[in-house]
């Protein structure tokens, strides 16, 4: 089994305060006449409200920053556009440039590579696993401070669990979310009704017995070339395995360390290799979304940017069903795995950290959060910006009911190994279907995966 995985083996590696400056009122000393309520409050307020990051406003005045982004078109034009208007609104006059990377893996080797050197950004999209790599060399800030900050701080209470605590390290605060998806799996509810199917799923028994019927219905009509079709189209992208995993209570983690062979992830992949022998679960569409729409496939899996995607090909097929996101069924609520981007400040001066910190922050408005969900079709990271988002949700119900997962939300590893271990987990899992690994050898997989994340996180 050492030379199961050569090639991947490659590409994994490639792929890469307050208590001493507060005001205290003496409780002995008697205010005078006319005086004490109204100073008393005054002095009360200046407590609550005063910054204690000591920068003096005045010189953030035309001060300059640089943003390195991962993206190109839409995210890219919009993120321009909101530079702009914060460029022109702040009232600090701060002054934002931005630069796109064009994708994730180039902005991690150019940020990297720009660190030893003047010409580092002072904030960067990545991905959370960046920001924890990062942290751990001492190249970032810890936004603790700035995020508790009485005037400049942020109210956390508003962004859900599984958003906020993945930018977490020990105590420290490495990034604030910038972004937030999920894989999710669809079904095509009314084809289910037409199978005397009464319910989603909500066990992995239940899944597998509904894609084993779709796939048993395709046998009963007169075309021969949609026999081994129906069932789940197998998406190999490493947050499905990880999901997989999830919904069977396993994991990746053990004690801080990469662990794999574990039995519940053994149950996960056997489950999952098992439902491929029987074939009710398939590979080999073209494109899975158009396969949904034409009813090859009872169960499909996307990322929440692809959800307008699905809608179009429906249309476009003149298929009138009703579709539905679910969670990956665990035999209780379900769970989505989520991920997405973050903000993250390197290290530089007070000033240019600050100057930073209140752009991110205000990325993070209600406002421009609605404005990214509208043209990215991703989570919401404010609970309160879906007010603002009342005509969107009417019109893209599927999403809504994306939305109503984030509370089953979990969390990858806070780890900035992760970066690497993310990709051998789903370099593996597609070798798993490419070379039709049966359901009893999937435990020699899972143990090839444990040695090489070893290797890969040292």
């Amino acid at each position: 089994m050492k030379k199961l995985f050569p090639l991947f083996i490659i590409l994994s590696i490639l792929f890469s305060a307050c208590g001493a400056n507060e005001t205290a009122i003496s409780l002995t000393e008697e205010p005078s006449a006319g005086q004490g309520t109204e100073t008393a409050q005054t002095e009360e307020s200046t407590v609550e409200t005063a910054s204690r990051l000591e920068v003096d406003v005045e010189a953030l005045r035309e001060l300059e920053i640089t943003v390195w982004t991962p993206w190109y078109g839409v995210e890219q034009s919009l993120f321009e556009t909101f530079v702009n208007e914060f460029n022109t609104s702040n009232e600090w006059g701060i002054k934002v440039s931005a630069q796109t990377q064009i994708n994730f893996t180039n902005l991690y080797e150019a940020t990297t590579a720009s660190l030893p050197t003047e010409n580092k950004p002072d904030l960067v999209i990545a991905l959370p696993e960046h920001a924890q790599g990062w942290f751990a060399d001492g190249v970032t800030s810890d936004l603790t401070d700035y995020v508790e900050d009485p005037m400049y701080g942020l109210d956390a209470d508003d962004i859900p669990f599984a958003f906020w605590n993945q930018d977490i390290s020990g105590k420290a605060r490495v990034a604030v979310p910038a972004q937030r998806t999920a894989q999710v799996m669809l079904w095509n509810q009314t084809w289910a009704d037409e199978l005397n199917i009464n319910s989603a799923p909500t066990s992995a028994d239940a899944f597998r017995s509904q894609a084993c019927r779709a796939h048993d219905s395709m046998k009963k009509d007169e075309f021969a070339e949609n026999d081994a079709m129906g069932g789940w189209i197998v998406n190999t992208e490493p947050m499905t395995a990880y999901s997989w995993i999830l919904a069977f209570d396993g994991g990746v983690l053990e004690e801080g360390n990469y662990r794999f062979l574990t039995p519940n992830n053994i149950d996960a992949f056997k489950f999952l290799r098992e439902l491929a022998e029987a074939s009710c679960s398939w590979q080999g569409a073209s494109d899975p979304i158009t396969s949904f729409a034409n009813r090859e496939a009872l169960f499909i899996t996307v990322s929440l940017s692809e959800l307008p995607s699905v809608a179009r090909a429906f249309v476009r097929a003149g298929n009138r069903d009703t579709w539905t996101v679910l969670p990956f069924p665990n035999g209780d609520d379900g769970i989505v795995a989520i991920y997405g981007s973050s903000y993250v400040i390197l290290k530089s001066t007070d000033e240019e950290q600050l100057a930073a910190w209140l752009f991110a922050r205000w990325l993070l408005d209600n406002e421009q959060d609605a404005r990214w969900v509208e043209a990215t079709h991703n989570f919401p990271l404010r609970t309160s910006t879906l007010s603002l988002l009342g005509d969107y949700e009417k019109t893209r119900p599927e999403w809504k009911q994306a939305v109503e997962l984030i509370p089953q939300g979990e969390m990858q590893p806070q780890l900035g190994s992760w970066r690497t271990i993310k990709v051998m987990l789903g370099d593996g899992f597609d070798h798993m279907y490419r070379v039709n690994v049966s359901s009893g050898q999937v435990a020699a997989i899972l143990a090839q995966m444990e040695s090489l994340a070893k290797d890969l996180s040292k």
